[in-house]
């Protein structure tokens, strides 16, 4: 074979082989669909000295996960700030207001999601809350059955950190600066 057709040869494979290499490295992640009936988005704290919790009821996720290609995975989360309910009249009806959320909703959206082990996963992001975008990273167990995943996971924050409780509320005096959030998602792969 001459050089000429040796190198016709090499250039014809690599034509034949780059689609190949492009594809593999450019896989897309599974769509998943929120379950909201099954899917539950919480929070607590902790006011005068007593433990709370509390869950939104509405919220929304865009999920595009696959544990064998977490590098084209991503996840956001808007939160209907107003759907927060904790059980107790009072601080339910002042949640949404100026001293507390002053916002319409809440954003945690995905930059990396990372293997730690044997279904558990982190997922590093960041979330914005009354106009205030700060890193969070929420670990979370995943399990995918079929066409239904499971996530479960819990991440902890500090609500000062977001302007969250103004006024006599800015301190931990009567209501804790440590909150913690607690996810447990139901989603079914679409594609």
């Amino acid at each position: 074979m001459t050089v000429s057709r040796r190198w016709q040869a090499s250039l014809a494979a690599a034509l034949l082989v780059a689609p190949l290499i492009a594809y593999g490295s450019t896989t897309a992640a599974a769509t998943w669909k929120l379950d909201p009936a099954r899917s539950r988005l919480g929070f607590s704290g902790v006011q005068t000295g007593a433990r709370f919790q509390g869950k939104f009821s509405r919220f929304a996720a865009a999920i595009s996960l696959d544990p064998d290609h977490l590098d084209t995975s991503h996840i956001a989360v808007t939160v209907d700030l107003a759907s927060a309910a904790t059980g107790d009249q009072q601080r339910d009806a002042a949640l949404p207001g100026k001293e507390w959320f002053d916002a319409a909703q809440a954003k945690f959206e995905t930059t990396a999601i990372r293997k730690k082990g044997a279904n558990v996963y982190e997922a590093v992001g960041n979330l914005t809350l009354r106009g205030v975008t700060k890193p969070l990273t929420l670990p979370f167990t995943l399990q995918i059955n079929g066409a239904t995943a499971h996530a479960v996971g819990h991440a902890a924050l500090v609500r000062g950190a977001f302007g969250v409780g103004q006024g006599p509320w800015a301190t931990g005096q009567w209501v804790g600066l440590d909150v913690g959030v607690d996810i447990d998602i139901v989603a079914t792969r679409v594609n």
